[in-house]
């Protein structure tokens, strides 16, 4: 059955399949102490212009963010997203396990705003009994989206203004990043990216690795004994130069950037499709996701054949759906998808 669900069906790129049977019966050091992570964290800090930033290697995203914001923000306060943020939707709870409190400002096509973060820290502080609420302590947000939309560099500049204004460190979730920065319009670089964030990650799992997201600290910032905090959640790998590997593979070549472009391009001749077939477009989006409200009936007859993600209802009779192109997605599946429609 065609597939366009989401970005992380096909276990990894060929390149990385092939890197890791190379190494197969090779042995390294345990959890990421080996010259394979070594060489990784040296050509991700090249990528970054960041000669100075820390680096680690965990095993998927969830644990990421988890792990992250529960070791940056003080025990009494809260994270700020977006209503719309993973960690506030799709995570069941994770940041709140740890005893922090997911703080919503609304989005805007999954965006938060400067002016109204600001509003909100301000209005935060202005309040006589702040010291009984739960403090603004980080601000998260996506690079993609949840709608696969983009922040602007001077959206992003804004929110690093108010982010020093009240001292909060600003996490930038990229478990989609390589798909945000290859994208048509986009004007922020992986340097951007490494200079306005306090911490953020670059997404593997669902960019060409069979599993594995790289967490970047460029301003000294990294957390005291943060290898052990990542064990005490649970989340540190025993055969990490596999996460390492990986890494070093998608940062070899430009690989990482060149299969990100790729699904783009299917995702953008898809985009064309559908507007000129007439489908709504839920979003104004520029990378490898694709929202559309469809009515019920249409939305069950494309099922029969394609597997589409459920994003959200849209009322009673329509549904807001996601066609997810890949690094792995194919010029005969575009156009078998696109006879479809």
């Amino acid at each position: 059955m065609l597939s366009f669900e989401n970005d992380y069906s096909c276990a990894a790129t060929p390149e990385i399949i092939e890197s890791i049977r190379n190494t197969a019966t090779k042995q390294y050091p345990g959890y990421g102490n080996d010259e394979i992570c070594e060489s990784a964290k040296a050509k991700i800090r090249e990528a970054c212009a960041s000669p100075e930033a820390e680096i680690f290697f965990l095993v998927g995203g969830t644990q990421t963010n988890q792990i992250v914001i529960d070791s940056i923000t003080p025990q009494y306060a809260g994270v700020v997203a977006a209503d719309t943020g993973h960690v506030n939707v799709h995570e069941a709870g994770a940041i709140e396990c740890t005893g922090h409190k997911v703080l919503t400002l609304p989005h805007h096509d999954g965006k938060i705003d400067a002016n109204e973060l600001d509003e909100y820290c301000a209005n935060f502080y202005a309040d006589g009994n702040y010291t009984h609420m739960v403090f603004p302590g980080c601000v998260y947000i996506s690079q993609a989206t949840e709608y696969g939309t983009l922040y602007t560099l001077s959206e992003l500049k804004a929110i690093r203004k108010v982010c020093d204004e009240y001292e909060l460190p600003l996490f930038i979730d990229g478990a989609r990043l390589g798909y945000a920065l290859t994208a048509t319009g986009n004007d922020v670089t992986l340097e951007d990216i490494a200079r306005l964030a306090d911490v953020f990650y670059i997404g593997g799992t669902k960019v060409g690795a069979m599993f594995g997201e790289a967490v970047v600290f460029t301003h000294g910032s990294v957390p005291k004994h943060f290898v052990t905090l990542i064990k005490r959640h649970g989340a540190l790998l025993a055969k990490g130069w596999l996460l390492g590997l990986q890494f070093d593979t998608l940062f070899t070549d430009n690989l990482y950037s060149r299969i990100a472009r790729r699904a783009n391009i299917a995702a953008d001749r898809i985009r064309e499709a559908l507007v000129e077939r007439g489908y709504v477009l839920t979003f104004d989006a520029p990378t490898n996701q694709i929202f559309i409200t469809l009515d019920n009936e249409t939305s069950e007859r494309l099922q029969r054949h394609v597997r589409l993600g459920f994003m959200e209802k849209a009322d009673d009779t329509h549904t807001v759906m996601r066609i997810c192109t890949s690094w792995a997605t194919t010029d005969e599946q575009v156009e078998e998808l696109i006879a479809l429609l």
